[in-house]
């Protein structure tokens, strides 16, 4: 929907055409496409500009603080910005974003991507020049790049169930973090972020005074995010959903909502969509999904992902956006963000458990309970197994400790692995990758690191992905207000004790929220659009059928041993379902995605 592409140097005669057909992509119907002889530029949903010695392109949805750069073609406010701030001019842009420049004189490209990531921006830099794209099967489309799969990228798809920013699936081809900007030139790249979230870890003592201004802001941003434009919205019957639906419905007057329910127990939230749809007076539409849906769902997946993507709640995103398209709706907002900025997640308050592990003294860990669990027989009995347990988590540092419960850290690498794929993959570099990001924000606080993580890797990388895929599947623009730069600023402000009090999770925004919100709605367990896959793969013959097909290809692709892939099969019918259907389906969108495209 919104996007761009482009590349610095010289390309045979229709690289631009190859690239789309490499991709398996349709061109876009508003594609503005601009050619010299040195580069290409092209951007639907965007906006393009080109004048003395300069080439530039944004789309999404940008917007500047200075009244001069209001009133220009967005394109041609970032000119100006390039000549003047150089790698600086994306500080002084807002919203969602993604953007290219191609400076002639200087010989060099400029990349950037917005503060949050809701836009996705890849590129592969050769001697000879630079290719870039808003996907990453247009880049590696391209003639210069070329479409071989990237062994590491697999792995970490396997590790994350996406393939997460820098690395792509695909050789060569690298992709943008969230804030962040890249310069090509002359063969080199050169790397730096123009934006970081600046956390406040201090108490703070004027809730009433916050609380106002984050109700304003809120406000705000629905606004921002509707604008003059007629919208409808997600409301899964969680805290965020039903605030942006209510907001909403306070700003516009009325509000048309799109709820996914399941017929199936311990998934269903229904009827907390409801409490908010009457609570609010809203406009809802509701559908409930059978286990057919998901085989219409697995082809539209694989096809539209440029990578694997393996969160089985893309499903019913694409049901949700799908119903709001039949009613003619071309724009949604999503509800998006608040976990992530404000501490709505189950493992931040666990995590308390174990780092108070470490506030004890040194003396007393050292030389009384340590010691204690080492006892002969102590893990025999139930308390002290649990103890040797905590003790283990406990000593395991941040982020690594997340980890543990990953499917990859079940088992010995060997077991789960083919040897030959092995050897070419660093084990170690997903465990870098989120080091680097719970290292680098700007916060002695762990939860706040936390929270930086989760805003890299649970947002950008995944969320963000499968709803912008999903609604872009079905036709639907998707917007999200809770991620407006102004409430993410705001966010840092707040600090730890506000976001997790005790076990209490996203104490400042809920209590902000009463009076608002129902109670009910507030007090409930999180949930969000979870998806029955693994009950409905076990009992659903045509879906379990499908899978048996598609696991006996992959099995032959050399990525995981078979004895694996069989035991997986094995314990997901017998034994827990919706545990083990998890990795099923990373694994079964994994082989309709490389079937889809030939690979």
């Amino acid at each position: 929907m919104r996007g761009l592409m482009g590349w610095r140097g010289t390309a045979p005669e229709g690289a631009f055409e190859a690239m789309w057909k490499g991709a398996g992509r349709p061109l876009p119907m508003s594609l503005e496409r601009k050619a010299t002889a040195a580069a290409t530029l092209a951007a639907w949903g965007g906006n393009l500009h080109q004048e003395a010695g300069l080439s530039c392109v944004i789309a999404g949805r940008p917007y500047f603080n200075d009244p001069e750069l209001k009133a220009l073609p967005a394109a041609v406010a970032l000119a100006r910005l390039w000549r003047v701030h150089g790698n600086d001019a994306s500080a002084h842009i807002h919203g969602s974003f993604s953007l290219a420049v191609i400076d002639h004189e200087q010989d060099c490209v400029f990349l950037a991507l917005d503060r949050i990531g809701d836009h996705a921006l890849a590129f592969a830099a050769r001697p000879e020049g630079c290719v870039f794209a808003s996907r990453a099967d247009l880049v590696a489309a391209h003639p210069a790049v070329g479409r071989s799969l990237d062994p590491q990228g697999l792995f970490n798809y396997l590790y994350f169930h996406v393939v997460p920013a820098p690395g792509s699936v695909y050789l060569g081809v690298e992709k943008l973090l969230p804030g962040q900007w890249v310069r090509c030139q002359a063969g080199k790249v050169e790397r730096g972020f123009y934006w970081a979230l600046k956390y406040r870890d201090q108490p703070r003592h004027d809730f009433e005074e916050q609380k106002e201004r984050f109700l304003d802001l809120v406000r705000d941003g629905v606004a921002r995010a509707k604008g003059c434009d007629e919208v409808a919205t997600f409301l899964s019957g969680g805290t965020d959903s039903s605030t942006v639906s209510g907001m909403l419905k306070k700003i516009a007057g009325q509000a048309r909502t799109y709820s996914i329910g399941f017929p199936a127990a311990g998934f269903d939230e229904m009827e907390y969509a409801r409490l908010a749809g009457k609570h609010f007076g809203l406009d809802m539409h509701e559908y409930y999904m059978q286990p057919q849906d998901i085989m219409e769902a697995i082809p539209v997946i694989a096809g539209h992902y440029d990578e694997p993507f393996g969160n089985d709640s893309a499903v019913p995103a694409y049901f949700c956006a799908k119903m709001a398209a039949a009613d003619g709706h071309k724009i949604m907002l999503a509800g998006d963000g608040g976990d992530e900025f404000f501490g709505g997640n189950a493992r931040y308050a666990k995590q308390k458990v174990f780092e108070a592990y470490h506030a004890l003294p040194g003396f007393l860990r050292a030389g009384l309970i340590e010691p204690l669990a080492r006892l002969p027989g102590i893990g025999a009995m139930g308390p002290g197994a649990k103890l040797q347990s905590y003790l283990r988590q406990a000593n395991t540092p941040l982020p690594e400790r997340m980890e543990t419960y990953n499917f990859i850290y079940r088992q010995p690498l060997n077991d789960m692995f083919a040897a030959e794929f092995l050897t070419g993959v660093d084990a170690q570099q997903p465990h870098d990758w989120l080091k680097e990001v719970y290292d680098r924000a700007d916060s002695g606080s762990y939860i706040n690191r936390m929270l930086h993580l989760d805003i890299k890797f649970t947002l950008a990388d995944n969320d963000l992905r499968k709803v912008g895929g999903m609604t872009e599947a079905a036709g639907i623009e998707v917007r999200y207000p809770l991620m407006d730069d102004a409430i993410v600023d705001f966010s840092g402000e707040i600090p730890p004790d506000w976001k997790v009090k005790g076990q209490y999770l996203r104490w400042f925004f809920k209590t902000s929220l009463k009076g608002f919100l129902p109670d009910e709605i507030i007090d409930k367990t999180k949930h969000g659009f979870g998806l029955p896959f693994g009950l409905w793969a076990k009992d659903y013959a045509p879906l379990r059928e499908r899978i048996e097909d598609r696991l006996a290809d992959f099995s032959k692709r050399g990525l995981l041993t078979p004895a694996y892939v069989e035991n997986l099969r094995r314990e997901h019918m017998s034994g827990h379902a919706t545990y083990f259907g998890k990795m099923l389906w990373v694994m079964l969108t994994l082989e309709e995605w490389l079937a889809a495209r030939g690979l």
